[in-house]
């Protein structure tokens, strides 16, 4: 049976994993709405059906202005006053601005000891360059694969191929030394499962977005709740070897 250690790049979902991208959102959104009283689980369901709608229809648009494009729908669904364009830019280049957890950086500056650490995310470049730089400070991760980069939103295959096509080329790793390290099942762990890559599951409890199928039907190679009781665990295999 493979271990953790036995793989040699770790690729990360950023928002949902090590950005609480959903507290983020909710602010982003209020900052527009100062009164906002909608319940916080109502804004996210919402937001993540136009998400995968929106990403479906434009898989080539940035995903800052998509966050924009998407707003007026947002805030439509949710009976709110139309908002003014500047408003929709102001959430839609709101990323950088979405907080870490609060393990994040340090589990990151831990896993570098074992691993490469690649992004592949639904975002575009700059928008991730906002975020290394005031949410993760210090960490560098070793390649940065966007959706920009790709052309295309998870859960499309094409970006796990383009991974794995980057793993190979850069660092000659095959797919069996790949681990998607990621919260959401529906954009991480069901299409990883479907090309054959091995997944770590970040619950990130009280997580509403990401969601796949019903409760009880999650996929993962591993659990944990936290990164940070991931890398315990990694530490634990490489002294125990």
């Amino acid at each position: 049976m493979a271990k953790l250690t036995s793989h040699k790049v770790l690729s990360f979902d950023v928002y949902g994993t090590l950005i609480d991208w959903e507290s983020g959102i909710v602010t982003a959104l209020s900052h527009g709405y100062p009164d906002l009283k909608i319940p916080r689980v109502d804004i996210l369901h919402a937001f993540h059906n136009l998400e995968k709608e929106t990403q479906s229809r434009h898989p080539n648009l940035p995903y800052s202005q998509l966050l924009a494009k998407l707003h007026p729908a947002l805030t439509s669904q949710l009976t709110l006053k139309p908002p003014s364009e500047a408003t929709s830019q102001q959430f839609g280049d709101s990323v950088g601005s979405w907080p870490a957890f609060p393990d994040t950086v340090a589990a990151l500056h831990r896993l570098q000891k074992h691993f490469k650490l690649v992004v592949l995310s639904n975002t575009d470049r700059a928008s991730f360059a906002a975020t290394n730089e005031t949410q993760l400070p210090g960490v560098v991760f070793d390649a940065v694969l966007t959706a920009q980069d790709i052309g295309s939103y998870k859960p499309d295959r094409r970006n796990f191929e383009f991974l794995l096509g980057y793993a190979r080329e850069h660092w000659g790793f095959g797919k069996d030394e790949v681990l998607q390290t990621a919260q959401s099942q529906f954009h991480d762990h069901y299409p990883a499962r479907e090309m054959g890559i091995r997944s770590a599951w970040i619950v990130r409890p009280g997580a509403i977005m990401g969601e796949q199928g019903k409760k009880g039907e999650e996929i993962w190679d591993w659990k944990f709740d936290t990164l940070e009781e991931m890398v315990d665990a990694v530490d634990n295999e490489a002294n125990s070897m």
